[in-house]
């Protein structure tokens, strides 16, 4: 939409001729001067012919491919009317003009400088051809790419961003995606929040996954004989959630897989360590649905245990499904936005645990038993105040409690992990759908783990509190201290 006065009016009277109600609007010049976010509802009908007569004004934005970018100098004479004369070549190609300087009375009075952005690279070639046959010219950059593209331009420099994190896609596609970003820009600038910070916080956060892969790849990594016949291990991944694995002489069972964007490097990991690749994994359990925790599930052929209300969750693609903040566009945003960069791959094979048959463990309904060589672990229910079908994986002669992201030893995080996790607090403003519920879960865990551990104490034992994020750890007091020894893992080792 051209900048200029009663544009905004001129696309608003289209819709309203059509009956078309608008539901959201969104525009800042400092982000983008040409963009206009309207979100409208009407019929199928109506908003055929709303499209054709914003399009035929040249309103509507259909595609995203990059504008070329042409900066050159420009040796003008030195005449009234010479700029203005330019100025005809550049207007006839429609060409926009980004950066402009001329002054008469510097160190190069015949120079002028420009920068333009144009749709096609014939237009390109055409301007090139008119300018040489009338001006000394020099070329000083020019960018197929997108990436000089400059902030009068910014959502076509954003989504050529969003392009190398996930690759060419549809336009229609980035065209939604960039929409539904600033859908949630105006909801965090509405909260007192610089819209420049969630831009760059989405992008980091995709950035930051594919940093941290192939040789790049790393982990922290723990070790536990828990039976004689189990071994606990502990992977914390370089983003997102921990992977534990429990080996036993029978089987391999899976605790949360991760993103799918480490799939590949975590096989290498697994082999590394003794553990075998995809088929020696023969049961997976889901503690739920974010993507950091069960997003590499869909690689394995083993069956994936779940709660029925995680299945909920993956197929709706909201984190925030069956809770109050279910209609948050934070976090229908957040998770569309997670399982994209982090590549989610959907599970098949999937068993959901049973419904519970009254039995209590605390506050938290047992929704059955799993075991695992000799190891029995009790299934609770969670209250949902991370989210709705987060289980946890007790026992208390084991001295084990897989707590999920109830309970997280937060000082046993790097400050690269800390830093990354920091970004979907911001963008969700709380990682929690639930936060009264996520308090009443934490303080009931940490009880239940301080009970085991005193009763274990005195044999020389102690419960392993594992949580989603972050080092497996014990309680002292009120806190959490890391167990153990940690050893870190890189990629190139393999």
């Amino acid at each position: 939409m051209p900048d200029t006065p009663g544009s905004l009016h001129r696309a608003a009277e289209i819709i309203k001729k059509y009956e078309g109600n608008i539901n959201r609007i969104q525009y800042d010049r400092r982000i983008d001067p040409a963009t206009v976010f309207y979100e409208v509802t009407t019929s199928e009908k109506a908003f055929r012919k709303i499209t054709a007569d914003l399009s035929a004004i040249g309103y509507l934005q259909t595609s995203l491919k990059p504008l070329n970018f042409l900066k050159c100098c420009i040796y003008l004479p030195h005449q009234p009317g010479a700029l203005y004369e330019f100025l005809n070549f550049t207007t006839s190609v429609g060409a926009n003009i980004a950066f402009i300087d001329f002054d008469d009375k510097g160190r190069h009075p015949d120079r002028l400088t420009v920068s333009l952005n144009l749709d096609q690279a014939s237009v390109v070639d055409h301007l090139l051809d008119l300018l040489k046959s009338r001006y000394r010219l020099e070329i000083l950059e020019y960018d197929t790419t997108g990436k000089h593209l400059d902030d009068t331009v910014f959502y076509f420099r954003y989504a050529q961003a969003i392009r190398e994190l996930i690759g060419e896609s549809e336009e229609e596609f980035l065209l939604s995606f960039l929409a539904d970003t600033n859908h949630i820009v105006q909801e965090l600038m509405d909260r007192g929040n610089d819209p420049r910070k969630v831009f760059d916080s989405v992008l980091l956060t995709g950035e930051t996954m594919g940093a941290t892969t192939q040789e790049k790849f790393y982990a922290d990594v723990q070790k536990f004989d828990i039976t004689q016949q189990s071994t606990l291990f502990c992977f914390q991944m370089p983003c997102g959630g921990n992977i534990f694995l429990i080996d036993t002489p029978e089987e391999k069972v899976m605790i949360d897989t991760g993103y799918g964007i480490y799939h590949h490097d975590v096989m290498s990991m697994l082999s590394r360590y003794g553990l075998g690749d995809e088929q020696q994994v023969s049961r997976i359990v889901v503690t739920h649905a974010d993507a950091d925790h069960c997003g590499a599930a869909g690689y394995f052929t083993a069956p994936v245990f779940m709660h029925h209300e995680t299945l909920s969750i993956i197929k709706k693609n909201n984190r925030a499904y069956g809770s109050r903040s279910e209609h948050s566009v934070l976090e229908e945003f957040y998770t569309k936005m997670i399982n994209l960069f982090s590549k989610f791959t959907t599970p098949t094979g999937i068993q959901c645990f049973p419904e519970p048959a009254g039995a209590m463990r605390g506050i938290f309904p047992v929704m059955g038993t799993v075991r695992i060589g000799d190891l029995e672990l009790e299934v609770l229910e969670g209250l949902g105040g991370h989210m709705r079908g987060q289980v946890y994986l007790y026992s208390q002669k084991a001295g084990l409690l897989f707590a999920a992201d109830s309970v997280i030893n937060f000082s046993s995080l790097t400050k690269e992990r800390a830093d990354y996790s920091s970004l979907a607090a911001f963008l969700v403003t709380s990682v929690n759908v639930d936060s009264d519920l996520a308090r009443k879960e934490r303080k009931a865990l940490l009880e239940l783990a301080s009970e085991t551990d005193s009763a274990l104490i005195t044999t020389g034992r102690r419960c392993l509190i594992c949580g989603g994020h972050g080092a497996v750890s014990v309680p002292e007091g009120n806190s959490l201290v890391t167990y153990g020894e940690i050893e870190c893992y890189q990629s190139h080792e393999a």
